[in-house]
Formats: C-alpha cells, structure tokens, sequence
C-alpha cells in the first residue's frame, strides 16, 4: 500500500495506524520523504500526531549516539512548517545536551515545555535536576526532581555506610 492508498481511506484512524507502521519500517533513506508525504494528509492534526510518535520514539533510539545530530537535521527540514514538530525536535536536542554533559543553557530548561521538563527532572544530570527541583514549571516537575535528588541522596549515604 502507497501513501496515495492510504489516502484514499476516508477513516483517519486507520491511515493514522497504517502511517505508524510505515514510519516504523521505513529505511532510512526513504525517511525524510516519508514524514514529509505524511505530513501532507488532509487531517493535518493526525498526521503531526502520526510523525509526532515517530519522531519520538526514533530521536529516543538515537539520541545519546552520533547518529542523532544528522537525523535531527534532517527531520527538522522535513518538518520545518510545522512548528510543534521543530520544537520538539529542538527539545530532544536539549535533553540530549543535557543528558550527555554537552553545553546547554539554564533558561532553555526553564522555558521548555512540561514534557521535557519531566524527563530531564528524572534524568542523571544533578545540576538540571537541581534547578527544576528548585524552578520547574509545575508542581509535579519540582516533586518528580526533588524526590530524584532524594533517591540519590539516599543511595550515596547506603554505599558510603556500606563500602
């Protein structure tokens, strides 16, 4: 089945699963016009949520390897007139820098959205969970870094009483 068959299906749920099997399977030369053929259906709210997941769960895969910076660049023009899709992918750069002790910026974490916020306060990087515990945007961020912190804490003192 081709992305003009696909289209051809008036029930978005059902061109919505068949996007996320094809973006599942897709090789990765054929990626970047993949996204970009998705991201042509009518129902343009189901195809970013199509190629939302996908991006996702592919800079998930990539993220902490050297393949990450080439594929964000590439998707981030594929995606380029669709801003929540840059956005994203910007995030994902952030939580990579963040998480790979790469150059990052405090006021890029403290203006990211509440999804990353969350990752990076669960995350291994002590200084970026020091400050949401202390100036996440929301309640749940704060606690979910604060009780990180403790985790840690908790932890250091058993194996320094226990060597």
């Amino acid at each position: 089945m081709d992305i003009h068959d696909i289209l051809k299906n008036p029930d978005e749920h059902v061109r919505f699963a068949v996007y996320l099997d094809k973006l599942e399977l897709v090789a990765d030369p054929d990626e970047v016009d993949l996204v970009s053929r998705v991201l042509t259906d009518p129902d343009r709210t189901m195809a970013r949520s199509a190629v939302l997941r996908h991006l996702d769960r592919r800079a998930e895969s990539l993220c902490l390897g050297p393949a990450y910076e080439e594929w964000a660049q590439a998707m981030t023009r594929a995606t380029i007139d669709h801003p929540f899709l840059v956005e994203r992918l910007r995030e994902w750069s952030l939580l990579r820098a963040v998480t790979l002790r790469l150059p990052w910026q405090q006021d890029d974490l403290l203006a990211s959205s509440n999804w990353l916020q969350l990752r990076t306060a669960a995350g291994t990087n002590t200084e970026a969970v020091e400050i949401l515990a202390e100036a996440g945007r929301t309640k749940r961020i704060r606690n979910t870094a604060r009780s990180c912190l403790n985790h840690r804490g908790s932890r250091r003192n058993r194996l320094t009483r226990n060597p």
